[in-house]
């Protein structure tokens, strides 16, 4: 009866512990560390109270050492699975950055290419340009500033070149022949120099890109006067510059 008791309290023991860790066991938000030590314990009860089954006192003294190895144990392997699958994540992570490293490298090699095929275009559009602006007049005839459908097809492509441009101003000066007096001259120059204006407005250059003035019959390309003479005398003047140019160009003349 003696040795029945200490069985007896040992398993009472363990019970009470086995519960009481459950218990806890159920609380989530309980510290890692607790945690494990409850583990140890669990293992410790469950061990004390199959070795007081099987082997009596002595039985429970081995069986809760062995239980406490195999509670402790139970709980590395959670920490190593919870801490694989922390790796696990991280790794994912390293991996979807790399990749979106790797993609936006690679959009920058894009977007410099681009932007060394937009330079090399805007150069060749300049150099156009000025291919199509060297030496170019509209003429007129006679005491008329009506703009011929010739002259009206190559404004057409200078508006179209101007859209593609828009740091390029356009100068405009007007002249007359000299035949007719020095007013009537001026003002037909004037009317010629607005007519231009007025159709490459129309095209879509924006007013402010053009600059204007008139000099009527005051500054002829030849100093005999003959009727050749006189047809390229009536004429507008087209001249590209930049915008900087232009600017200079005001000041200059306001001094």
């Amino acid at each position: 009866m003696m040795k029945k008791t200490p069985i007896a309290s040992l398993i009472m023991a363990s019970l009470l512990l086995t519960s009481s860790l459950a218990h806890a066991d159920s609380q989530p938000n309980l510290p890692t560390q607790e945690r494990d030590h409850n583990e140890e314990l669990v293992g410790f009860g469950t061990g004390a109270l199959l070795g007081a089954v099987v082997g009596g006192p002595v039985g429970a003294v081995i069986g809760a050492f062995t239980g406490g190895i195999v509670g402790k144990s139970v709980g590395d392997d959670e920490q190593l699975k919870s801490q694989q699958q922390q790796l696990a994540e991280q790794t994912e992570q390293l991996a979807s950055l790399s990749e979106k490293q790797r993609a936006l490298k690679e959009l920058s090699l894009q977007y410099a290419d681009a932007q060394s095929r937009l330079n090399a275009l805007s150069r060749d559009r300049a150099a156009q340009l000025e291919e199509l602006i060297v030496g170019m007049n509209v003429q007129f005839r006679t005491g008329t500033a009506e703009i011929e459908p010739h002259f009206a097809r190559q404004l057409d492509d200078l508006a179209y070149a101007m859209s593609l441009s828009p740091e390029l101003m356009l100068d405009l000066t007007g002249y007359a022949d000299r035949r007719g007096n020095s007013d009537y001259n001026q003002t037909l120059s004037e009317q010629r120099v607005e007519a231009v204006k007025s159709y490459l407005v129309s095209q879509g250059v924006a007013e402010e890109r053009l600059q204007t003035q008139a000099f009527g019959a005051s500054s002829p390309l030849s100093a005999k006067q003959s009727r050749e003479s006189d047809f390229f005398d009536r004429r507008v003047t087209l001249k590209l510059q930049t915008q900087g140019a232009a600017l200079a160009a005001n000041q200059q003349s306001g001094n």
